[in-house]
């Protein structure tokens, strides 16, 4: 149905001028990112296409130099990462006149932090559940590449176990076999794991947990360290099919996130309604891009 020529205008407008709400949308959204913030990223913003094509080099080798000889060359034919910019999502709400007139001011304080933490979490979402494909998982909530929880060696069948040092160790060293820089892992924990944790000697020891007031920054959701490795706790943890919650240790070369654009915000007066329309939306893609760079464990819920 045409809207005809009804314009909306600063006045009737005032209480939603779109810088406004997009600086608290975002600022919001950025305070929510776990997951997204410890991962690769490429900025694909205002660029035309519906794909990014990312090399992926193999690693080359050292060799010995012998006298009198040329050096050896290293040749490699780099494949390439494919991700596709297929995820478009909004968070939209009408306001009308009579609740604009009536409500409070905070009222527009609630919906742009809900607009940022709904953006962040399908965000947040999409990229653990690239943890499905990682160690030569099918990509189905059955975590076929998982392991168990419980000691971080038993392949996960639908049956988890509570996480335990011995699974977090056996994991590191997981990394470790597959050459994964020690630099940029991080291991993100379901509540229930972290209240797991806090019965870990290794990990409430005040030489991992690191000292209070230290330096360092807290990074959104991070709650302590284990064995030089970042700890990170989500609501947001990916849940496989028997209602068992993932524990993701991993790189953050694991998976990238491409955004094509960034949490943006739009008013507009919809006069048929006599309310202000007010929608928030972010485009982007995820791909997993280093397979043995990540390791599920499967815990309770």
């Amino acid at each position: 149905m045409a809207l005809g020529t009804n314009h909306q205008t600063k006045t009737t407008g005032d209480k939603f001028i779109p810088e406004i709400w997009s600086d608290e949308v975002v600022a919001t959204y950025k305070s929510n990112l776990i997951a997204a913030n410890l991962i690769k990223k490429l900025n694909f913003r205002g660029k035309k296409g519906d794909s990014v094509h990312i090399p992926k080099p193999g690693r080359g080798s050292a060799n010995a130099k012998a006298a009198s000889t040329q050096v050896v060359l290293n040749t490699d034919t780099a494949t390439e990462v494919v991700v596709a910019i297929d995820q478009h999502w909004e968070y939209s709400v009408l306001i009308e006149d009579i609740v604009e007139t009536q409500a409070l001011a905070s009222m527009r304080q609630f919906y742009t932090d809900d607009a940022g933490y709904a953006l962040a979490r399908k965000v947040d979402s999409l990229l653990l559940q690239l943890g499905r494909g990682v160690n030569g998982g099918d990509g189905t909530a059955g975590y076929t590449g998982a392991y168990s929880g419980a000691d971080g060696t038993t392949a996960y069948t639908g049956t988890a176990g509570a996480l335990t040092d011995a699974a977090i160790r056996r994991t590191i060293q997981r990394l470790d076999d597959n050459d994964v820089p020690m630099d940029g892992r991080f291991l993100i924990v379901p509540p229930s794991s972290r209240n797991t944790l806090m019965c870990i000697a290794r990990y409430t020891e005040q030489a991992f947990v690191g000292e209070a007031g230290s330096a360092n920054t807290i990074r959104n959701g991070e709650v302590g360290n284990v064995y030089g490795v970042p700890v990170f706790v989500t609501s947001n943890a990916d849940t496989a099919t028997d209602g068992d919650r993932i524990a993701l240790l991993g790189h953050k070369d694991f998976a990238v996130l491409a955004e094509q654009q960034a949490v943006r915000t739009q008013t507009q007066y919809k006069q048929e309604w006599l309310g202000n329309l007010f929608t928030a939306d972010t485009i982007f893609g995820v791909k997993e891009l280093r397979d043995g760079s990540a390791i599920a464990l499967a815990v309770p819920a």
